[in-house]
């Protein structure tokens, strides 16, 4: 029990020790990751019923004989004789009908990198700026969200640069990453392990390929991997560039590779476009043609259109969410964000497949597995002006459920009314989960959208 309440205690040291010097390397952390306390903490942290990696390892057997296996983990961490496994390649559909590549890791890999991913974080949370929102403690897309929100409303922005990076985590270079994190961390065994980590290969099909390219997506260590990348690459350069070339405001919002930049002037937005596609060029990186898009939104971008002769500003698409210009009934400026369009159509195509493989379950299951989907659902989206799309969601579901539960048997004697009782039965009404951002946080913050 002593060495577990060190735990937290050793990370703030760390965490300390970052914050006053922002030059300092560090030169024993590795320690901290064979911490059998710490493996143990990581382990539990792991989902129970993932897949597992090329070891066929799972995380209930693994836990049969927990101590002892963690006890051999950690001494082979400790004496320099445990190897990383290739990660197993998987693949899950995304919404506009590509595939998105997964690397499954092995079980005793996921649990080191957990480990290691902790005291990475009490070191580069330090460094991190506050527009920075993926993958971090204590931050979510709502909150990346309610900053982009927050940004637009007490900010002069006129245009928006709603950007993508082709392929990222496919794209990031092993040789600027592994000097980016020799900036902070001179440990040459946590420095060994992430090197093997990047190199281990990924084996798909019986067929193992290397590269020198690229972070695997689905690894505990990726996400801190790849928002170091872009803190160098890309947040410590636009706050330069925003405070030595911008003639107007610049808000800022990103969420790992998805990134939103709001400008003032055109001149600024074109400017801006044009030197970030040279950085990108310079680190192995590449704006999304077909994705990456300057269009004129926001408060002022409603009176100018107007004065030319022009419609409303364009729409763009934020962490699943469509960006509106609109009125509060006042009259106000507001920003709407209502349910990406194609995000709700690939998701009810997926129930739509998934009812189907339910055909044959009681109603009572498919009503409850129906329950949390929807829940869910409205916890992520139910957003403020966001009402319409999450009645619709559940509308649309419960006329899928319909549909099946008819097709159950010839002689159904299922009618709207009965299904009625159902829906008011198994599946809960749309509710808004989240307020309306707090302005009075974001008023005299320049670029550094604070955590509630």
């Amino acid at each position: 029990m002593k060495a577990e309440t060190n735990l937290p205690s050793a990370m703030e040291r760390i965490r300390q020790a970052a914050s006053r010097d922002k030059q300092l390397r560090f030169t024993t952390l590795w320690h901290h990751v064979y911490d059998t306390d710490r493996l143990r903490e990581a382990y539990f942290s792991l989902k129970r019923d993932a897949a597992p990696g090329v070891d066929g390892e799972t995380w209930r057997h693994y836990g049969e004989n927990l101590d002892e296996d963690l006890q051999d983990l950690s001494g082979r961490l400790k004496r320099g004789a445990y190897r990383v496994k290739p990660v197993r390649r998987a693949y899950i559909p995304k919404p506009d009908g590509r595939q998105r590549p997964l690397g499954v890791t092995a079980l005793e890999d996921k649990i080191v990198q957990k480990a290691t991913v902790e005291v990475l974080n009490a070191i580069y949370e330090t460094d991190f700026l506050g527009f920075s929102y993926g993958f971090r403690p204590g931050r979510s897309p709502h909150d990346a969200l309610d900053a982009l929100y927050a940004g637009i409303i007490t900010r002069k922005v006129s245009w928006v640069l709603d950007a993508d990076i082709r392929g990222y985590f496919d794209a990031i270079s092993h040789e600027w990453l592994e000097k980016f994190i020799e900036h902070r961390i001179a440990d040459r065994r946590l420095l060994r392990h992430i090197k093997k980590w990047l190199n281990a290969g990924v084996l798909e099909d019986g067929k193992k390929t290397h590269s020198d390219e690229g972070v695997p997506q689905g690894g505990s260590v990726s996400p801190v991997l790849a928002n170091v990348y872009l803190h160098y690459v890309f947040d410590l350069w636009i706050e330069q560039w925003r405070q030595r070339h911008a003639m107007g405001d610049v808000i800022v919002v990103r969420f790992c590779d998805d990134f939103v930049v709001g400008f003032q002037h055109h001149h600024d937005a074109v400017r801006f476009l044009e030197a970030l596609k040279e950085r990108f060029g310079r680190f192995n990186l590449e704006l999304h043609e077909g994705k990456t898009r300057l269009i004129e939104f926001g408060r002022y971008a409603v009176n100018n259109r107007k004065r030319r002769g022009k419609g409303k500003p364009q729409t763009f698409d934020f962490l699943g969410f469509t960006h509106i210009c609109s009125q509060t009934r006042k009259g106000k400026f507001t920003v709407l964000r209502h349910t990406i369009a194609k995000r709700m159509r690939a998701k009810l195509h997926e129930l739509k497949s998934e009812l189907r493989r339910r055909l044959h379950l009681p109603v009572p299951v498919v009503g409850q597995w129906l329950r949390v989907v929807l829940l869910g659902h409205f916890r992520y989206f139910g957003v403020p002006g966001n009402s319409r799309k999450l009645e619709a969601f559940k509308y649309y579901v419960s006329r899928l459920w319909f549909r099946m539960l008819r097709r159950r048997s010839q002689r159904h004697r299922l009618n709207w009314e009965r299904m009625s009782r159902l829906i008011k039965r198994w599946l809960p009404q749309p509710r808004i989960c989240h307020r309306y951002p707090d302005l009075s946080m974001y008023v005299n913050t320049r670029g550094k959208s604070p955590v509630r």
